[in-house]
């Protein structure tokens, strides 16, 4: 498993604050996605129709969730009918071992990788590399990211945050091209790389979108074509998924293959929609020799368990919601200290991670709704973050200035005249920093980063019941 740094969000966040390039990625691409998916949606569907297409994905992810023992058994059962081999790991460490024993079994050398973010969860590339086994990604950003040694900076753009000229250095250091900013030649020296490793590779690991579980079949969305490479090429094909990316039947998957891709890129449908439901059978032209489906616990039954946080395990890593979250739009994806960045990151991350470690993340939201808007598959993400943060609280994360700050203010909405007591003191105690009803700073460590950025507003000579009471009672308010 990746390190996680998941307690460093505050002191990241500030230094993605600052990096130009990272405020630079920040901004056009992520207004064209945003773009792209209403366009996308209003160019087919009515608003009724779409929310209609929503309700439905959201009730068929929660049958299955509800149903998970029910659907992973059917899988089970018919990946075996169709020829393939299943495996289920409980954790990262438990996941690599499976891998390392089907390539250790194989003798193989070479590893060519579709996009996973499962695989990026457990440090697999890590693990083969120590074991004398060359993984090489194929997705393109997935590439650059794994020659410059980083987690995934957004879950369908894993290297947006990278210029051309420093992917030009990084393809200059590791495959020693010339130095170019043409996107076009960066492009072409990249494909004749797969190329090679593509005709050599022994094994192929790719992640799943959705995993049908009446029929064992995994589907793969992709622009590139080399998921279809990566599973069709070497003579084994190893799938390694979250358990929960399951769907009951293969009529479901039409109205995923919709929701999916209007979602994350704004596109009507990917390039590539691969259905891949075992090895190569005598009459096919292609395909692995054996197929391998791993299907990886690693904290997600902990979710499962939770009757309110199980939602998060409908996410179908389209990537909208960080599209839209103002905190991500400005931080980005590296703050978050782990594989899965934005909204769903905060929630994901804790509970797979650790909640010590990562009780910054859940309060890394404004609340303002815009990912539970654009979900496809309606998450309640703001529900879910007050959630966690309710769980750090009662687990004893808050701060002792926290807890006595909300006893006091508990203590003073008990009764009116408490309030106006507690109001009273504030006017007092604000006269040292208050000028022209504005706070612009307040020097106390408790309180001061309510002005680091922003000016406070300072509380208001009277309030409106004084008001009321002494200018407006006794004549005509009409």
């Amino acid at each position: 498993m990746p390190e996680v740094k998941t307690s460093r969000f505050k002191s990241e966040s500030v230094k993605a604050l600052a990096n130009d390039n990272i405020q630079r990625a920040l901004g056009a691409p992520f207004a064209h996605f945003v773009d792209g998916r209403k366009s996308a949606i209003d160019a087919d569907y009515t608003e009724e129709s779409w929310e209609s297409m929503r309700d439905r994905a959201a009730a068929t992810k929660a049958h299955t969730i509800e149903r998970l023992d029910y659907y992973l058994d059917l899988v089970d059962k018919n990946v075996r009918r169709n020829g393939g081999h299943v495996h289920f790991a409980n954790d990262s460490t438990h996941a690599n071992q499976i891998v390392l024993d089907i390539a250790r079994q194989n003798d193989v050398k070479t590893v060519i990788k579709s996009k996973s973010m499962v695989s990026e969860e457990m440090g697999i590339n890590d693990v083969l590399e120590k074991n004398g086994i060359t993984p090489v990604e194929t997705d393109l950003g997935e590439y650059i990211i794994q020659l410059a040694k980083e987690t995934p900076f957004h879950l369908i753009a894993p290297a947006v945050h990278k210029t051309k000229g420093q992917v030009s250095d990084l393809f200059e250091k590791f495959l020693d091209s010339a130095p170019t900013d043409d996107i076009e030649k960066l492009c072409i020296i990249a494909r004749d790389v797969l190329r090679d490793n593509f005709a050599k590779a022994d094994m192929g690991i790719s992640g799943a979108n959705f995993i049908v579980a009446e029929t064992g079949t995994v589907v793969l969305v992709t622009n590139e074509g080399n998921g279809r490479m990566t599973t069709s090429a070497p003579r084994i094909h190893v799938a390694i998924s979250g358990m929960e990316k399951l769907l009951p039947s293969i009529e479901d998957v039409g109205l995923f293959l919709r929701l999916l891709p209007r979602s994350a890129t704004g596109q009507r449908i990917t390039s590539y929609n691969s259905f891949i439901s075992g090895p190569r059978a005598s009459t096919d032209e292609d395909g692995p020799e054996e197929f391998h489906l791993i299907l990886v616990d690693n904290g997600r039954l902990n979710l499962l368990k939770d009757e309110t946080l199980r939602e998060a395990l409908s996410c179908i890593r389209c990537g909208a919601c960080l599209n839209h979250c103002p905190v991500y739009r400005k931080v980005g994806g590296h703050a978050y200290g782990w594989v899965y960045p934005g909204p769903i990151g905060a929630i994901v991350s804790p509970m797979l991670t650790g909640l010590k470690e990562g009780k910054d993340l859940p309060y890394a939201s404004t609340l303002c709704g815009s990912c539970r808007d654009v979900c496809p598959v309606k998450i309640d993400l703001p529900k879910l973050l007050l959630d966690m943060r309710h769980k750090i609280v009662k687990s004893g994360g808050g701060t002792m200035p926290e807890r006595l700050g909300i006893g006091q203010w508990h203590n003073a909405m008990k009764t009116r005249k408490k309030l106006e007591g507690k109001v009273r003191l504030g006017r007092f105690l604000q006269g040292a920093v208050a000028r022209k009803g504005i706070i612009k700073r307040l020097p106390l460590p408790v309180v001061n980063g309510w002005t680091k950025s922003r000016d406070f507003p300072a509380l208001a000579p009277r309030s409106f019941a004084e008001i009321w009471r002494d200018d407006l009672s006794g004549g005509d308010r009409s």
